[in-house]
């Protein structure tokens, strides 16, 4: 089942990319669903589960600390990414490079959201089918993000069609390493914890400005509280 997941993942990803280059006007509202459903899933799956989970090994202390790890983490690598970028604000070559190590990071979160998937499915398939959802509803997103970012930056429709692809594949690799790995329950607590700080800043630092960027904020906010509202409702129910 997890890898029929992430082959609709890919899906995803390769829609996403399409919308990216046909649509416009309407992907905020996408993105901002989006946003709402990744941070619900971090704050009402991910983390009761890595408390739950990891709470039985380890200090809680130790778990939420994993949670700030996480966020901290992409923080890290979304800044080191823009510091890349403005070191050669002048230099149109590496502007066009900057597009490429900015695909190649969403295809690395790409592979993190498979082995996030996986992870989820150790724990049950109702924590698996959960994590995926918000998966696929960030891959959508990832899809249009690499798309645009190698086109804004110079970069050929052919170049960016090709990291599609990769960003595509990227979260089946991920689910099959987690085929081969075997974890407690305490450092699988602190796995999940980690993963919802990675959801917890795609969500609030990077799919909801992407969604208000030069659109009015009312109906990308609605958007995002649904998208919460909805994953809420679905994880009480699988609850």
């Amino acid at each position: 089942m997890p890898l029929v997941i992430g082959i609709a993942a890919a899906l995803s990803t390769l829609v996403g990319g399409a919308v990216a280059l046909r649509l416009r006007d309407r992907l905020h509202l996408i993105l901002g669903f989006s946003a709402g459903a990744v941070i619900a899933v971090a704050f009402f799956d991910l983390l009761p589960e890595a408390l739950t989970l990891g709470g039985r090994a380890h200090e809680l202390s130790t778990v939420t600390s994993f949670v700030a790890l996480g966020f901290l983490l992409y923080l890290l690598l979304d800044r080191l990414l823009v510091l890349h970028s403005h070191g050669h604000a002048d230099d149109a070559e590496h502007d066009h490079s900057r597009g490429h190590v900015r695909a190649g990071s969403l295809s690395l979160h790409s592979f993190l959201d498979g082995v996030g998937i996986g992870l989820a499915f150790h724990v049950s398939p109702t924590v698996g089918f959960l994590v995926a959802a918000a998966v696929l509803a960030h891959d959508f997103s990832d899809g249009i993000n690499t798309v645009n970012v190698l086109v804004r930056h110079g970069g050929t429709k052919a170049q960016a069609m090709r990291w599609l692809v990769v960003d595509a594949l990227a979260p089946i690799a991920g689910i099959i390493l987690t085929m081969f790995i075997n974890v407690g329950e305490g450092t699988l607590g602190l796995l999940l914890a980690l993963f919802s700080g990675f959801f917890l800043y795609i969500g609030a630092s990077d799919l909801i400005p992407e969604s208000h960027h030069v659109h009015p904020t009312f109906w990308t906010t609605f958007m995002t509280l649904l998208g919460a509202l909805v994953l809420f409702v679905a994880i009480s129910i699988a609850g």
